[in-house]
């Protein structure tokens, strides 16, 4: 008999399913019952919802029964019929059930009981078979998807940077080195240093930070493009909003200017907010009801309400005379400080209570490819900033004169010898154009809920942690 998938049976479709005969398969949520019934929550994957799998014990082995325990994984064959009890519409009246795969109810750890964040990560191969991570890792899916269609539906091009690379588009040298080179017997030059002419790609590597800088070769011959992969931070940070591996979301675009470049990014992130309302409503229903009470209603207020554009020294200024109100902050506030994650909440959450666009930045705390506005003071970087998150996207209209380029390279004393390709860009056929990051985690902690950023990626990577 074909296998029907346990998300089904929750389809308004179902009622033409009811007295027929079935095949599910799952894992056993648990089983409760007594001598005359036993009741089993059988969950597959592809639902938050379990279905209930009803049987008489008397028609079955007594030790099969005793064996099926939770976490264990069966086949049942049985008739879907319309539930009697509370909890559910339809459920299955068992008249055979496979045993794949047993769970020793001594030591299989995820009993039916609440379990700490920190606890399940200590067991990340399994974490995905509970609710939460369940709901997590189907939302993470469809977020993926969300920003394929958005993209492919706007006439972007799926561009593919490298993961391997000789570039620090950051300039923050916290990079993961890339090497072949025998550690325990370095090849030296005279002067002592090492040799990386003998190593693979005959010179230093490293994992990427960004695909930015690439991305921005793909947009000045494809018009716009975007990077969606894994990244790398080698920064020694235990906070709950860092990942040493993490996804970065980065489009560029050329001839967009800043109005082009804000716009964009308003409409991706309502975008993908309104995906999830749309299509997982029963994970964000769960997540509301356990993790985050206020889920739902803020998801929807994002999507409702309009973006605030707000110059940086008009944020400031409001800063300022918060502190001046009796506002605390726990870090100063004054024109040119690079605002911290309270700073930007603050507008969010109590001054504005929307989403801020924040642009034109001090060119002093931003990258050097930002272009420079006439002031020569602030340059033309946007971040987007929301409740309970600060900043999730990053971005700016980019520098495409060669020599005001090379005059901020300059100044910063930004090593250049390897990137002449990039430089290249703005000598032959230079153009206005502009791009953002979004880091996908950061999206994920908003629309899921959770208060970790390792609680929203299956197999996080942070100092002093790399299993499974």
């Amino acid at each position: 008999m074909k296998r029907t998938e346990i998300k089904q049976l929750f389809a308004p479709s179902v009622d033409g399913m009811v007295d027929s005969d079935i095949n599910v398969k799952g894992w056993v949520r648990t089983k409760r019952g007594n001598k005359n019934v036993a009741f089993i929550a059988l969950n597959d994957g592809s639902t938050i919802n379990n279905i209930q799998v009803v049987l008489n014990p008397a028609d079955f082995d007594e030790d099969l029964l005793r064996r099926i325990t939770t976490g264990a994984c069966l086949s049942v064959d049985g008739r879907l019929v319309k539930s009697q009890g509370a909890g559910q519409s339809v459920e299955v009246q068992a008249s055979s059930i496979v045993l794949y795969g047993e769970a020793d109810p001594d030591s299989y750890p995820l009993q039916k009981k609440g379990h700490s964040m920190e606890f399940l990560r200590e067991i990340g191969h399994l974490r995905p078979r509970t609710n939460t991570f369940g709901a997590v890792c189907r939302l993470r899916h469809n977020m993926a998807y969300a920003i394929h269609n958005f993209f492919h539906e706007r006439g972007f091009f799926y561009f593919h940077t490298p993961l391997i690379t000789a570039s620090d588009c950051e300039g923050a040298g916290e990079m993961f080195q890339v090497t072949t080179l025998d550690l325990k017997n370095l090849p030296r030059r005279e002067d002592g240093s090492i040799d990386y002419d003998q190593d693979f790609f005959g010179k230093q590597t490293s994992l990427t930070v960004s695909g930015q800088l690439e991305g921005e070769l793909g947009a000045t011959a494809l018009g716009k493009i975007y990077t969606f992969g894994p990244t790398f931070r080698a920064e020694n940070s235990n906070t709950p909003r860092h990942l040493a591996e993490f996804w970065m979301v980065e489009p560029e675009m050329a001839f967009y200017d800043l109005d082009d470049l804000t716009a964009l990014e308003e409409e991706f992130i309502k975008y993908c907010v309104r995906w999830a309302l749309d299509h997982c409503m029963d994970d964000l229903q769960f997540l509301n009801n356990m993790i985050d009470k206020g889920l739902i209603e803020r998801l929807k207020s994002v999507v409702e309400t309009d973006f605030v554009r707000l110059p940086y020294t008009e944020g400031i200024r409001i800063l300022e005379e918060a502190v001046k109100n009796g506002e605390k902050f726990e870090f100063p506030v004054y024109w040119g400080v690079d605002l911290a994650s309270e700073h930007e909440r603050y507008l969010v959450e109590e001054h504005f209570k929307r989403p801020v666009i924040m642009v034109d930045y001090p060119k002093e705390i931003k990258a050097f490819y930002m272009k420079q506005n006439e002031d020569g003071k602030t340059v033309q970087g946007t971040d987007v900033l929301f409740p309970k998150i600060g900043e999730i996207i990053g971005g700016s209209v980019r520098e495409e004169n060669y020599d005001k380029l090379m005059t901020r390279i300059n100044e910063l004393g930004i090593p250049m010898k390897d990137m002449w390709w990039y430089l290249d860009t703005r000598r032959y056929g230079t153009c206005p154009h502009g791009g953002f990051g979004l880091g996908f985690e950061r999206l994920m902690l908003f629309v899921t809920g959770m208060a970790n950023i390792r609680d929203v990626i299956p197999f996080p990577r942070t100092p002093k942690t790399a299993e499974f």
